[in-house]
């Protein structure tokens, strides 16, 4: 399906009250959202910053799925109830790896929702309804993971009419790793998350919208190189593709 859109230098302002991404603004409905619920930068004041990873991504005719929990339960389920996020709308998660500030904030949210449907995780917590992914597999429809890389993370990504917007938590695998696999599954149109010390900026030439957020040490580099790809993150932004 081939979506009208208008540049959105003529409604800047009012998409940035919204912290809504000023990349396109379609006026057919949109295919995905991404909200950023946790991170060590906040790009809305009302919102606590902490050391860790959320969000929240909705796609449609998918499950909302929370990806990583923060380090933080109540840090976690404050932003929410400040973004009218309805815990109790979720009804699936993607654990990225099991470092402390992505899986921290879990067992709080599950007392705010025990009717989680899965809990995609590369190796295993012990949780009921728990899904381990080893290999790179869908999930939904137009969701899928990388499968565990390098013993330690898994990556998710959502197909749109775009491209494949890829989420990642840290990036502890190397990022030419994590796109090759992904790539499987189409062309790569975005990455969103931690990015860690990635480094060969090359690889993201071909992208068109770059987020890094949490853990990413090279934010300024990313944002010279790519000023028209980049988009600041923090807690309260949100992407819509």
């Amino acid at each position: 399906m081939n979506l009208k859109f208008v540049p959105a230098n003529g409604i800047e302002k009012k998409l940035k009250k919204m912290a809504i991404t000023s990349a396109d603004y379609f006026i057919n409905s949109i295919f995905m959202k991404i909200t950023i619920i946790y991170d060590n930068t906040a790009f809305r004041e009302d919102l606590k910053t902490d050391w860790g990873f959320s969000c929240l991504v909705e796609e449609e005719n998918t499950h909302k799925i929370l990806f990583d929990t923060g380090a933080n339960g109540k840090i976690l389920l404050n932003n929410m109830e400040k973004l009218g996020i309805d815990s109790l709308s979720i009804e699936e998660i993607f654990i990225s790896h099991l470092h402390s500030d992505h899986t921290g904030g879990l067992d709080e949210f599950l007392k705010a929702n025990p009717k989680i449907k899965r809990i995609y995780v590369p190796s295993s917590l012990r949780l009921k309804n728990e899904v381990i992914l080893k290999e790179p597999q869908k999930i939904h429809d137009n969701v899928f993971s990388t499968g565990e890389l390098e013993g330690i993370e898994q990556s998710m990504g959502v197909e749109t009419d775009k491209g494949i917007v890829l989420v990642v938590g840290c990036s502890h695998p190397e990022m030419s790793y994590i796109l090759d696999v992904a790539k499987k599954f189409g062309k790569i149109y975005a990455v969103i998350g931690g990015m860690h010390g990635f480094s060969e900026f090359e690889l993201f030439k071909d992208l068109k919208l770059i987020c890094p957020t949490h853990c990413t040490q090279h934010k300024a580099e990313l944002k010279k190189l790519y000023p028209q790809k980049y988009i600041e993150g923090g807690a309260g932004r949100i992407i819509e593709i």
